[in-house]
């Protein structure tokens, strides 16, 4: 089974781009499944559910999200309704909308998909480690699973990748809109790749117009983050996974100008 994981969709620009090349490379590649995080696919931020069905007709099949799932209100009726939808799983209990995982049907088989977000230089919240081990040790996730772990210390999702390996199929990093060179298959048969990318304009500070950041940096004073325009990429991996034993094959860094 083959599954692409796309690195954090950034604006209007980001979902566009994804549409005119997603079609071409699932086909070229056979892909069964394809995952975005859809966390900043509208413009300012956030997801709207104009930006998740958007992304849900380009042909993504599961969206997940990060420490800006809840920017927009208008997206909350459709946490709670769409089950292919994520949110960080690790949220206090009952404070959020939304699931922090799918179960994703493919006929023959399920697939899961995990969100989860890390605590370091990020805002406080629940022990991912924990969130992830107890819904594993619940024994609910099927035997293909992939978990895109939103975070923003290269150390955590490393630290992560190898407490889940040879527990679920591939972990992933969101968050950082910068791709890493360390795609591998870690020893207990789990693809791992720490920071996926993104999808939005190259020439940008993590796909907002460059002179924004650099005077905000200078001057530490509020700035209203507008997205650049320009040529774009497509930030991604693929995974094949064994169906039999849940092990990932191979993975693949992709991008996709």
């Amino acid at each position: 089974m083959n599954i692409l994981a796309i690195g954090d969709v950034v604006g209007s620009v980001g979902c566009r781009f994804l549409r005119s090349r997603l079609p071409a490379l699932k086909k070229t590649y056979g892909i069964d499944l394809v995952i975005a995080n859809g966390e900043n696919s509208a413009d300012g931020n956030g997801i709207t559910p104009v930006s998740a069905e958007y992304l849900y007709q380009s042909g993504v099949d599961v969206i997940t999200g990060g420490n800006h799932s809840f920017r927009r209100r208008e997206a909350f009726a459709r946490f709670d309704e769409d089950e292919t939808l994520l949110r960080p799983l690790n949220y206090p209990a009952g404070a959020a909308p939304g699931n922090g995982y799918c179960l994703y049907d493919m006929g023959r088989l399920q697939v899961g998909v995990v969100n989860l977000i890390g605590t370091t230089y990020m805002e406080s919240m629940p022990c991912p480690f924990e969130a992830v081990d107890t819904l594993l040790k619940s024994g609910t996730l099927p035997k293909i699973t992939l978990i895109d772990f939103h975070c923003e210390a290269t150390s955590e999702k490393r630290a992560m990748g190898f407490f889940l390996d040879g527990r679920v199929s591939a972990v992933f990093g969101t968050h950082t809109h910068v791709p890493t060179a360390d795609e591998q298959i870690l020893p207990r048969g789990t693809g791992y790749i720490t920071d996926l990318g993104m999808t939005g304009v190259q020439q940008s500070v993590l796909g907002v117009k460059p002179e924004i950041i650099i005077q905000k940096l200078r001057t530490h004073m509020p700035a209203r983050f507008d997205l650049a325009d320009g040529d774009c990429r497509m930030d991604t991996a693929l995974f094949t996974i064994d169906e039999k034993t849940g092990h990932c094959i191979t993975i693949q860094r992709l991008s996709i100008l």
